[in-house]
């Protein structure tokens, strides 16, 4: 090698090390020196999981004060993936995104919130997602309506401002329906829909079910099939909380994949012993999923024995066996029509 080429080798070290030094700079404090968001959730003892309780399937608290839903499920299972039991969740109020950028002491929201841009340009991640949700509307079930065009107008009843009656003006104007609005209370929809005021309430179908599930005659209600929005729900972390922003992912695509191969809570000790590969991969029996997330190889494994495959808590919460009784639609796997697939869990 010439003095030239041993100079311009030299040089390019120079500038190699200048370029890691300026990514290193850029990645958030937070992952520097061992400080991510997991050390401080282990240290603490507990994750900490906002969530909105007040909707039957998705959150509430029974009174004993436990909690319970979908929403809470996944906190559940976020803390069985760290510490090898579901048990160590305490949980808080999230009543706004604002609130939870505010502070510091939450760890993740887990509240009925949908995917948007705009909300992850706020400096947030959203995970997957746990629920395909979409505005819908609610009817008397000896009405004969099928399809939103037959409300054209009809009396649709609405709550005042905010999203859902947006989107029903929007609807309405661009599918050329005549809209005869009524601005009502979600508490008042079962005596308003029943007297005939309204022929339709309209929310998200997450928040309709839970509302029919309360309802003195629930079965005098269904709900139509065609929804007029999209509300793609997922829990969401801090941007710079990468390492529980991993952990968060792959415990929702690890229930998932549960499901997709069959593994439940009440097998799962069985399943261990299997010769399927992608399934001892996911529940630890061959080893790295845990070391690539920083966590025990069983990680996967006590995730499905505290709280279940996808399809276990999506049916214990809101599915047909549940008070809330909404049929699995886009939320069903892959394989049988829907939209919930894992990505491979190696």
């Amino acid at each position: 090698m010439g003095i030239l080429g041993g100079a311009v080798n030299a040089r390019r070290a120079v500038l190699a090390a200048v370029a890691v030094a300026a990514l290193a700079a850029e990645r958030p404090a937070a992952q520097g020196h061992g400080q991510g968001r997991i050390p401080r959730i282990r240290q603490r003892g507990t994750l900490v999981c906002g969530v909105s309780p007040g909707v039957a399937g998705f959150a509430q608290v029974d009174g004993q004060g436990r909690y319970r839903g979908l929403d809470v499920d996944v906190c559940r299972a976020v803390a069985a993936a760290i510490f090898g039991t579901a048990d160590k969740v305490r949980y808080s109020l999230a009543s706004s995104v604002d609130q939870f950028q505010r502070g510091s002491d939450v760890d993740v929201v887990s509240r009925r919130l949908t995917w948007s841009l705009q909300r992850e340009g706020m400096g947030l991640l959203f995970g997957p997602v746990v629920f395909y949700d979409g505005q819908g509307f609610m009817v008397p079930a000896r009405q004969p309506t099928q399809q939103v065009r037959q409300l054209s107008n009809a009396p649709v009843c609405v709550v005042s401002g905010g999203v859902n009656e947006s989107n029903l003006t929007a609807y309405f104007r661009t599918h050329q329906l005549t809209l005869e609005k009524r601005r009502i209370q979600p508490a008042q929809a079962e005596a308003e829909l029943s007297a005939g005021r309204c022929a339709a309430f309209t929310a998200d179908v997450s928040e309709l079910g839970s509302l029919r599930s309360e309802m003195r005659k629930p079965g005098d209600f269904r709900i139509l099939p065609e929804q007029i929005s999209k509300e793609p729900l997922a829990q969401l972390v801090r941007d710079t909380d990468v390492d529980l922003f991993d952990v968060l992912r792959w415990t929702i695509f690890a229930m998932i994949n549960a499901e997709e191969l069959g593994v439940t809570s009440a097998n799962v000790a069985q399943m261990a012993k299997s010769a399927d590969p992608d399934v001892r991969r996911l529940l630890g029996v061959t080893p790295g999923n845990g070391k690539a997330l920083g966590l025990d190889e069983a990680w996967a494994y006590n995730v499905v024995k505290a709280v279940g495959n996808y399809g276990e808590v999506y049916e214990r919460n809101v599915g047909m066996g549940s008070v809330v009784k909404l049929p699995r639609g886009v939320n069903a796997l892959g394989s049988a029509g829907g939209l919930m697939f894992a990505p491979p869990l190696r």
